[in-house]
């Protein structure tokens, strides 16, 4: 379990609200959950921000309680529901969402998602002085600040079990399966599910690769019979029709392939034993930190233990992977 750093309380709140924003993650009721629970705990009561930042337009506010969050934790997606709100790029559409805010009575937020949702937040803060406090939750595992986001773990585990599944197939038909997941612009997902089933290949942006060249040495492999079947995993990579591309050109060499596209199945399903326990703890974390007087941050983990990352930082940078995990990437590989 992580650790909570024992904080001092200075600051002293009647009433906050809540809201998922941006692509769902698995755990992000289980967060909502330890929110409203441990608020509940020291007399805050929590209001629950419905459809994102497009609910703080819309004044879309739902009471919060420990008995309506006592079915939550075991559940995917998000309660609050999520949604992308292009309006809150507005500098008046901040204003007007903590304009509501206030008025409603409510003194701070707590927002959970990625980068974008997280940014929302910062300008709130830095334009109009309103307290937030940001939890990670992405299945890209992208963010800085933290080892791990909301919902990382579940979709590996999802992941994983699609490709082992694959495998059989690969095996029995003696074809090429390419499999891409999710990730945006992170190969972190599909670095973690390549490895985890002993992917022959695994093609990530953080590893430039030639597709050419890629598919040249498929073509060399299977004329010399040396693999008759196997895993490609491709992170999407922002580049839509990537895994469809590389199946032309081995089409084009007289090589076949077939082509899996994750995609949502890797943000929906019954959050994994860890990520309820890592939402739990970040949920119960933000309310120690918002009164210990943090405004401003993100809360994620490091080494075991709950820290808060200003948020300036956590949206300048971007968490890459580490050069040995891509080094273990390279030694792994079979045949490449």
């Amino acid at each position: 379990m992580y650790l909570i750093p024992d904080l001092k309380q200075i600051e002293s709140y009647k009433s906050i609200a809540v809201l998922t924003s941006g692509g769902d993650s698995p755990g992000m009721n289980a967060a909502i959950r330890a929110i409203v629970r441990t608020a509940n705990h020291f007399n805050i009561e929590v209001t629950g921000i419905q459809r994102g930042y497009f609910g703080l337009l819309e004044r879309a506010y739902v009471p919060l309680n420990a008995e309506n969050v006592c079915n939550l934790i075991q559940r995917g997606g998000t309660t609050l529901m999520s949604a992308r709100c292009l309006e809150f790029h507005q500098r008046e559409t901040r204003e007007q969402a903590v304009t509501n805010l206030r008025e409603a009575g409510i003194e701070a937020l707590i927002v959970i998602g990625g980068d974008g949702s997280l940014t929302g937040a910062r300008l709130m803060e830095k334009e109009f002085g309103f307290p937030v406090i940001g939890l990670p939750g992405t299945i890209d595992n992208d963010i800085y600040g933290t080892e791990v986001c909301i919902g990382f773990d579940t979709a590996l585990n999802t992941a994983v079990t699609a490709v082992d599944r694959i495998r059989d197939c690969a095996n029995s038909n003696e074809h090429f399966h390419i499999v891409e997941c999710m990730g945006r612009n992170s190969g972190a997902l599909a670095v973690h599910t390549g490895i985890a089933t002993s992917a022959e290949l695994i093609l990530i942006p953080e590893a430039p690769w030639d597709m050419e060249e890629v598919c040249h040495r498929l073509y060399q492999l299977r004329k010399s019979d040396r693999a008759t079947s196997g895993i490609i995993v491709v992170a999407e990579g922002g580049n839509t029709g990537v895994s469809y591309e590389i199946q032309h050109q081995l089409s084009e060499l007289g090589v076949d392939s077939l082509v899996t596209i994750l995609g949502h199945i890797q943000r929906g399903g019954t959050p994994s034993p860890n990520d309820r326990l890592l939402a739990s703890a970040l949920g119960n974390a933000a309310i120690h930190y918002l009164m210990a007087g943090y405004s401003d941050v993100m809360v994620g983990v490091e080494r075991g233990r709950t820290v808060a990352s200003d948020l300036a930082d956590v949206i300048s940078h971007r968490q890459s992977l580490n050069d040995s995990t891509l080094k273990l990437v390279s030694e792994l590989k079979p045949w490449f």
